[in-house]
């Protein structure tokens, strides 16, 4: 079995209720959500204009390989309502595949590990909450190691509830 690490977020409302409904769906089709981060809110990266994210990453294990756990993941988003009319724009659901245990995938559909994760402080903070020795494996340096030297200055907030 293969621990898969995958970042979860909204930012159109209810934003938590769509991390609950992904959640519940990546256990039904990917496998066993074994460890989950806080959620926290966070600054939208890339097109800064909207409204701040809800964040999480969880780790699952899983038998799927990475491009199937990929076209989940979107068939997931689709089901939740999403829609890409806008690069950045506002999403009821987004599912990035960050690490999958040491594999290196490239293809057409699929890099593995997440090409921005070590300059995403919105996903170094929820990763090295559950999987801070985790390596990357292009850059062998653990997700805390990234996380120290990112030079990414978003707002990441753990998320608390009233």
């Amino acid at each position: 079995m293969a621990s898969l690490l995958l970042q979860l977020g909204s930012n159109i409302a209810p934003r938590e209720i769509f991390l609950a409904r992904a959640r519940v769906l990546c256990e039904q089709r990917l496998g066993r959500i074994v460890h989950q981060s806080s959620m926290y809110q966070t600054a939208a990266w890339g097109r800064t204009d909207q409204q701040d994210f809800l964040n999480q990453v969880i780790e699952i294990k899983t038998d799927t390989a990475p491009e199937a756990c990929l076209a989940a993941c979107q068939e997931i988003e689709l089901e939740l309502g999403r829609t890409r009319n806008e690069h950045w724009g506002p999403r009821t659901i987004d599912l990035d595949l960050l690490l999958m245990d040491q594999q290196i995938v490239e293809t057409e559909a699929l890099i593995l590990p997440h090409p921005r994760l070590a300059i995403r402080r919105f996903v170094l903070v929820p990763l090295c909450e559950i999987a801070p020795k985790a390596e990357h494996p292009l850059l062998k340096r653990s997700m805390r190691r990234l996380l120290t030297a990112c030079r990414d200055d978003g707002k990441v907030l753990r998320w608390l509830r009233f």
